[in-house]
């Protein structure tokens, strides 16, 4: 049975600590929903009602586009362990510049990964759990280093170009602020 929180909860948090991946939707107000799974070492707990991921560079940046615009987002982790639960993190997002003073406080909780953009910072509104019991079991193997070698290999002016061609607007043509990666 599903089950609402006002806060993260000890037990919630840990189950973030466990999981290896996690899902983001977006949507704009017309158009389509954004669903992108995350991975990496890039989510942090801030407090009870505040996480956050560090935003690697990637094919687009609907999350930024549609936070702009309308600022709801979830996060879901998934158990694929043999202890089965699915949680969605419900509220409103931001997208933090690096330039920013909240950029200042918060970008020394993250890795310094190659072609990091921005921060996208959910203030939780609610979080549910339910049961997961229709999601299949799988072993984690280990961390895929495609991006993290792809954004090496452009360098910083590479990834700063690429942010260019292809992160300044949605698949729908909604503007992005683009952000430095300095």
């Amino acid at each position: 049975m599903a089950q609402f929180y006002s806060e993260l909860t000890t037990e919630l948090r840990d189950f973030i600590a466990q999981q290896k991946m996690f899902f983001t939707a977006t949507a704009p107000s017309q158009g389509r929903i954004n669903l992108s799974p995350k991975g990496i070492d890039t989510f942090r707990y801030i407090d009870n009602k505040t996480v956050a991921y560090l935003d690697l560079t990637g094919s687009g940046n609907e999350t930024a586009a549609h936070l702009q615009e309308n600022g709801r987002i979830t996060i879901m982790f998934c158990s694929f362990t043999q202890k089965p639960l699915i949680l969605r993190l419900y509220g409103q997002g931001i997208v933090i510049d690096f330039k920013s003073d909240r950029a200042a406080t918060l970008r020394p909780l993250f890795t310094n990964f190659p072609g990091a953009r921005q921060i996208i910072l959910l203030n939780l509104e609610s979080a549910q759990t339910s049961c997961g019991f229709g999601v299949p079991i799988y072993d984690f193997q280990e961390e895929r280093q495609t991006l993290i070698t792809w954004a090496k290999n452009k360098g910083e002016r590479g990834i700063q170009e690429y942010q260019k061609q292809n992160n300044l607007e949605s698949i729908d043509g909604l503007p992005i602020k683009l952000h430095s990666s300095k």
